[in-house]
């Protein structure tokens, strides 16, 4: 597919010179899974109504869903609206098929609050009002291991060349890259065919553990750029017999997976960097925004770090923050401030693990930072040392989080009263869930000694 995306006035024929026959009307859920249904590529070019149950945008990683209050008993639809601009051919299906990423929109046309890409729209509006333009750049890290059936093992890493897994850390090794150059080929081409502007890959620091990087750009695209690449890469990983992982601790003694937003702000009118003076000296506006970062992230941990395994990434020392202090090149902080030229001065939040929702991800720190500069309140000093060093302000638990979230004024304000209620229902249920499960740490301390 070329880069000028298709109407609905001439996708027939495109469907007919590629032998499209089907359509995965896909949305990104609460976890930011990809849901929705399968289209006759006739049908979608007709433009024939697709609807689906207003819960499922907010049903659970359990496959349950809360009854909470906020939620309508009588489980109304949703009509699945698609962004022809997202239309892309399938790279991972047998047989010629096309994605395309839909909006849920309430039957009164109104956008449906409890989708994720709904919410960044809201914010992304809110700039918009402002005459402003945020730029993002999301770096996501994933392990690819060996398939897993029994979910009491422990993942491995996948054989390679040789036959034997790959057993150190190799960070940054073009060798281990090089070794799953089946993988990485295919891959490429998946991302080349889903648009997915990637810049550099590596290896990261754990064992079978790697980045991408992808290219800065509107936060939407960059967010449905982020979802495609995580449903790419988990189906091309299949293809190769492995899985590709993106839990933000999948592995016990190796590295987080993390997903580092670096976010800056453009005037729409001048195209200018408003964390940037004419003279290429800092601006206010890049304290402001720091400090809205600093004062509202702790209330919103729970969308960066969403499931119980998010919070056995924040170890100190291992690069992943315990607070919300800022510095420049400083990877112990919250926030850091790459060495950059003035017009490419930028934030890097470095809270949100691998697991987390791009969608809510973005919107949760455009959020944040939007307040920032509103309030205009200058950032704390920055820290030139190791931040670990200084007090911890972010929640240590799923539990600690939600029930920051939960009573949180500032959440309600920035993300929406509806949104915020409805995601703490959803994580409460899901971690009511956890505690009926008896782990593996139980049977092997407990069963002996107690």
């Amino acid at each position: 597919m070329n880069n000028s995306s298709p109407t609905f006035a001439n996708l027939a024929e495109f469907f007919v010179q590629n032998n499209v026959t089907d359509i995965e009307c896909l949305f990104p859920d609460v976890s930011g899974y990809p849901r929705g249904k399968l289209m006759p590529a006739a049908s979608f070019a007709k433009a024939a109504e697709v609807r689906i149950c207003q819960a499922i945008p907010m049903q659970a990683v359990t496959g349950e869903y809360s009854y909470n209050p906020i939620f309508p008993d009588s489980d109304p639809d949703v009509r699945l609206v698609p962004d022809l601009s997202t239309l892309r051919l399938s790279p991972w299906s047998q047989y010629p098929r096309a994605v395309a990423i839909h909006d849920c929109i309430e039957m009164d046309g109104t956008d449906c609050v409890f989708a994720p890409r709904s919410l960044l729209k809201s914010i992304l509006k809110q700039y918009d009002n402002m005459g402003l333009n945020p730029v993002v750049a999301p770096e996501i890290e994933f392990y690819l291991v060996s398939p897993n059936a029994d979910p009491n093992q422990a993942l491995t890493a996948p054989a390679q060349k040789a036959g034997r897994p790959e057993v150190g850390q190799s960070a940054f090794s073009m060798n281990a890259l090089n070794e799953l150059e089946h993988f990485w080929h295919d891959l490429k081409q998946a991302l080349q065919t889903l648009q997915i502007n990637a810049d550099t890959w590596i290896h990261e620091v754990g064992t079978s553990q790697f980045e991408i990087n992808l290219m800065h750009g509107n936060a939407l695209d960059v967010a449905d750029q982020a979802f495609y690449f995580k449903y790419a890469a988990k189906e091309i990983a299949l293809k190769h017999k492995m899985q590709a992982v993106f839990m933000a601790k999948p592995i016990s003694g190796q590295a987080g997976s993390s997903m580092h937003l670096h976010q800056s702000i453009v005037n729409t009118s001048t195209g200018a960097n408003i964390f940037t003076q004419a003279d290429g000296a800092e601006a206010a506006e890049l304290g402001f925004y720091i400090s809205g970062l600093q004062r509202y992230t702790p209330d919103l941990m729970l969308i960066y770090a969403p499931n119980v395994n998010s919070y056995r990434r924040y170890v100190e020392g291992s690069q992943a923050p315990i607070n919300m202090q800022w510095g420049y090149e400083n990877r112990t902080t919250g926030i850091r401030i790459p060495h950059s030229s003035p017009i490419a001065r930028r934030v890097e939040n470095r809270l949100a693990g691998a697991d987390a929702n791009p969608y809510l991800a973005i919107a949760a720190s455009l959020a944040a930072g939007l307040a920032g500069l509103q309030e205009k309140v200058p950032a704390t000093q920055s820290v030139g040392t190791n931040a670990y060093n200084e007090k911890r302000s972010l929640a240590k638990s799923q539990v600690e989080a939600m029930e920051t979230m939960k009573n949180s004024n500032h959440a309600k304000r920035l993300l929406g009263d509806s949104f915020v209620q409805g995601y703490c229902a959803v994580k409460e249920l899901e971690y009511d869930h956890f505690q009926n499960e008896v782990s593996a740490w139980e049977r092997r301390i407990l069963l002996a000694q107690v």
